[in-house]
């Protein structure tokens, strides 16, 4: 079959066409979790923050790179720990397994876990915790860390989807009061992660 410029060029433009859809499909699919995420503050009795200081949430433009394929791997023998808050209260976790991920030709691990008083409400029992740091904490992102949620069901084939782009911030980036988990050091990344959510425009209340 003779391949002309024409059709190189059809080609070539509907590639380029099916790519920009996904794209656009996938930031469709952010802005619809982050306005979820947003109102969620409205809805809870306990939110830090009212409806006129969800307009100063600020976050990093949605990028499918930052949405990574990791291998899961369960730790059924891990013993119980205590994971220390910012406030300096103490909870009860325990790790439910390791994801293991390459980004830029380097091998990463984090480490998810479960509280295990909250798996004891029917609600949040397959809940699953994955608390990290990176190195734009402290800069562009809060300080003390962000924070991803998974069900045990996004676990799939042994691969879990880590997408940076809904990591979100502790309540404590918000105001005082309130226990935030301090992201164990097996989970410091070696790396910044400019996906998900930024500090906030507010001001932190008191």
């Amino acid at each position: 079959m003779k391949i002309t410029v024409t059709s190189l060029c059809f080609f070539f433009f509907s590639v380029s066409g099916i790519s920009q859809q996904e794209h656009s499909a996938f930031e469709l699919e952010i802005a619809h979790h982050r306005t979820e995420y947003k109102a969620d503050f409205l809805t809870n009795p306990r939110s830090p923050l009212r409806a006129a200081d969800t307009s100063m949430l600020d976050f990093f433009p949605a990028r499918k790179e930052w949405s990574i394929p990791a291998a899961f791997e369960r730790t059924p023998e891990a013993k119980p720990f205590i994971m220390m808050t910012y406030s300096g209260q103490k909870r009860d976790y325990v790790q439910y397994g390791i994801l293991s991920f390459s980004l830029n030709n380097q091998k990463h691990t984090l480490q998810i876990y479960q509280n295990l008083k909250l798996i004891q409400d029917s609600t949040y029992r397959d809940h699953l915790f994955l608390p990290f740091k990176d190195l734009s904490n402290g800069g562009e992102t809060y300080g003390g860390g962000r924070y991803l949620d998974f069900r045990q069901s996004d676990i799939q084939n042994g691969i879990l989807l880590l997408d940076f782009n809904r990591c979100y911030n502790p309540w404590c980036a918000y105001s005082d009061g309130y226990n935030c988990p301090i992201p164990p050091r097996e989970n410091h990344l070696t790396f910044e992660i400019p996906a998900g959510e930024r500090n906030f425009k507010g001001e932190k209340k008191h």
